[in-house]
């Protein structure tokens, strides 16, 4: 079982922050220092859009950043919590979207789990 816990979301003003949080658990995960074998993921998703990859931080703790959040948004991990944060700067109303968690291992093929995903919007 793998489970990908979501928290954080809601209704934030345009210029706002938030933090999202994902707390991953399951058998995958038991074990000292497991969940840091893992790369974790942030999308986002509009309606009628296509999910778009924002943010990555891998198992080696390296990050990367779709370039309309580079400077605004931060990706992190706390292994020892089975955890990954998004902070999310400087929000704006085009930004309205369902954001998602993913985990997934770059060594086995087709492995991946996604969170059901937590609202964020941004509105006046």
């Amino acid at each position: 079982q793998v489970q990908l816990v979501e928290s954080g979301g809601g209704l934030v003003q345009p210029g706002g922050s938030l933090r999202l949080s994902c707390a991953a658990s399951g058998t995958i995960f038991s074990g000292v220092d497991m969940f840091s074998r893992y790369d974790m993921h942030w999308y986002r998703q509009a309606p009628g859009e296509q999910r778009e990859l924002v943010t990555t931080i891998t198992s080696s703790g390296s990050t990367n950043y779709v370039d309309s959040v580079k400077g605004r948004f931060t990706i992190s991990r706390e292994n020892d919590k089975n955890s990954v944060y998004l902070q999310m700067n400087s929000l704006k109303p085009e930004e309205t979207d369902v954001y998602y968690c993913k985990t997934d291992r770059s060594s086995i093929i087709k492995f991946e789990y996604w969170g059901q995903g937590t609202q964020v919007p941004v509105s006046s």
